[in-house]
């Protein structure tokens, strides 16, 4: 059995949609607090997104847990078209017949003007995946991001992709979800999700007091 922990990254100095942009100290907090976390879990090998947010959060779990870091391809966020560098206000204004069908979750729809659907994200990123499940390490954290596990989640439970955003509505920074691999009978498990226990007692480390989900203000 191969253990693999999904990491959402902290969170970022900006509330644009899906800039490339480092932590703010906020997210810098949430990052080392599971690090701590995680000192116990037996964890081998660490891995993250391109983006800077993913690198910088794995860099600071990784002064807790001090083992091998390795940058992975193409497990990057949700290329969320045009949505991407604007603010929640404009994409509510811009945007809203894309929302009002999204809230319907009858469709995976691609994000407007070039982005991509929840499929698109499982093409790459479940490649990804399986080949870390072929390496030696069973024990394993993977610092990605929210669009990337929703989707996961989503295909590894066999659910339409258009079902993604029911899988919380606050998925948290820092939140742990647990996939384990059974090698014999080629699938996973979905061990657990969204858990940000680790955060729980800090209401100014959680999401609902940054920003407010798009899905929760349809």
């Amino acid at each position: 059995m191969k253990e693999i922990f999904l990491i959402r990254h902290g969170r970022q100095c900006s509330k644009l949609c899906n800039v490339d942009v480092a932590l703010d100290e906020t997210g810098r907090q949430q990052a080392s607090l599971l690090g701590k976390r995680l000192i116990p879990y037996g964890i081998e090998k660490l891995y993250c997104s391109e983006l800077i947010r993913a690198r910088e959060t794995a860099g600071i779990i990784n002064e807790s847990l001090g083992i091998a870091c390795e940058v992975l391809p193409d497990i990057q966020e949700i290329n969320f078209g045009g949505f991407t560098g604007k603010t929640d206000e404009v994409i509510r204004d811009a945007y809203q017949e894309f929302r009002k069908r999204r809230s319907l979750h009858t469709e995976d729809l691609p994000y407007p003007e070039g982005g991509e659907c929840g499929r698109d994200v499982v093409k790459r990123v479940m490649p990804q995946l399986r080949m870390l499940c072929g390496r030696p390490e069973d024990r394993i954290a993977v610092v990605t991001h929210g669009g990337v596990i929703r989707s996961v989640c989503a295909e590894i439970l066999k659910t339409d992709q258009r079902h993604k955003l029911k899988f919380a509505i606050d998925m948290e920074n820092t939140s742990l979800t647990e996939l384990i691999y059974d090698a014999d009978r080629d699938f996973f498990i979905l061990e657990r999700f969204n858990d940000f226990a680790h955060l729980e007692g800090r209401q100014e480390l959680l999401r609902k007091g940054w920003k407010t989900s798009l899905e929760r203000n349809g």
